[in-house]
């Protein structure tokens, strides 16, 4: 198979691809919903299509983060928007783990387990855009 070097072919097979993954996916919430339906939400979360449809909108997710990198000027600085990142994601955090702990049959525990996954799960894609925009940055000075 030969290497497509026409772009107008380029851009019609990345179309083509962008059909199948958003039909993929609306399959795959379908077949969930059907078992969220049918079965309840525990037994849909055992679903392997679970497992399937998470790891591809998180590999989305970071794959549309590189894009909109890219897109962003330059002008800012990457270390001013990680620490400005960081305390956003401090405040959501705390606010939500306090929330959590004020809730009925909830305990403090329960908020800082909370509070503190969810700071853990938002400091990863933090890093990685501040890696990014660091790498573009350099590429600038670079040129």
């Amino acid at each position: 198979m030969k290497k497509i070097t026409d772009e107008r072919l380029i851009v019609k097979n990345l179309k083509n691809i962008r059909i199948a993954y958003i039909l993929q996916t609306l399959g795959i919430i379908g077949i969930l919903a059907y078992d969220a339906v049918t079965k309840g939400l525990d037994r849909m979360r055992d679903n392997p299509l679970w497992l399937v449809f998470m790891i591809t909108t998180v590999i989305s997710a970071y794959l549309s983060m590189s894009i909109s990198v890219e897109h962003e000027n330059v002008e800012k600085s990457p270390k001013k928007n990680l620490g400005v990142s960081i305390i956003v994601l401090l405040l959501i955090s705390t606010v939500l783990g306090f929330l959590v702990s004020k809730s009925a049959g909830y305990n403090v525990i329960d908020g800082v387990i909370c509070g503190g996954i969810l700071f853990i799960c938002g400091i990863f894609p933090t890093f990685y855009v501040f890696k990014l925009r660091k790498k573009q940055q350099d590429e600038q000075i670079d040129k």
